[in-house]
């Protein structure tokens, strides 16, 4: 359950749910407009959260297959 947490329910909140928030915001990061660069800044975090789920939960199944095999 923790991995789906991680891999799927954090860039979900972070994207839709505080969508509202980061939308509200009227200044610039980078010359950027605030709500693009949140946007942006959630495909990166959603690969982070995707890797982080694979080391912490798949990798070692994914050893012992192979070590199987």
């Amino acid at each position: 359950m923790l991995k789906f947490l991680i891999g799927i329910g954090l860039p979900f909140v972070g994207v839709i749910g505080l969508l509202p928030w980061a939308a509200s915001n009227d200044f610039y990061v980078l010359g950027v407009p605030f709500i693009y660069a949140w946007i942006f800044g959630w495909f990166v975090l959603t690969s982070v959260c995707l890797q982080l789920c694979w080391v912490l939960f798949d990798k070692k199944t994914e050893q012992r297959e192979a070590r199987g095999a």
